[in-house]
């Protein structure tokens, strides 16, 4: 890529952000007026430890340059331990892109409760300068099918009853 479009390069990131600590983080850095930029696009879940990582491989199928993950401290979960899953699923999808051939960093874990909002507001700046460092992500990574959804009255596993 010619160095003139990298300096024109204004990367999509998606953020999965836990409601209980980095959701509200994010809506104290706004309140609080701290600046950052706006290259992310949040989704708020109810828990780091409900993000599916087939969405974070959506994302990145579907456009994201990179994906964002949020949550609460460890030990301080309102649902006891489920930020340990969403560690352990960070992990593993770091290896699986670096596998796929797609740089690690894309994909961020960051903890924030909800009085980090300035603690945030410098991480998501901080991924964005990255990010722009890294230039677009190449594409295309491999689709991830979309989950097929009974119809009414057709049987749950229908690929077990033929």
């Amino acid at each position: 890529m010619p160095k003139g479009e990298h300096d024109q390069f204004e990367p999509v990131i998606l953020g999965f952000t836990c409601n209980w600590c980095s959701y509200r983080a994010a809506d104290l850095a706004g309140t609080a007026r701290v600046k950052y930029p706006p290259n992310v696009r949040l989704v708020r879940l109810m828990c780091s430890g409900r993000l599916d990582p087939t969405f974070v491989l959506r994302a990145l199928a579907d456009g994201a340059d990179a994906v964002l993950i949020t949550g609460c401290h460890p030990g301080e979960c309102h649902y006891l331990e489920q930020n340990y899953k969403a560690l352990r699923r960070w992990l593993l999808l770091r290896r699986v892109l670096r596998q796929m051939g797609v740089e690690p960093e894309r994909i961020r874990l960051v903890w924030a409760s909800a009085a980090e909002g300035a603690k945030l507001a410098e991480m998501i700046t901080a991924m964005v300068e990255e990010i722009r460092t890294l230039g677009p992500l190449r594409r295309p990574i491999l689709p991830v099918p979309a989950p097929h959804v009974p119809a009414p009255g057709e049987p749950i596993l229908a690929e077990a009853a033929r």
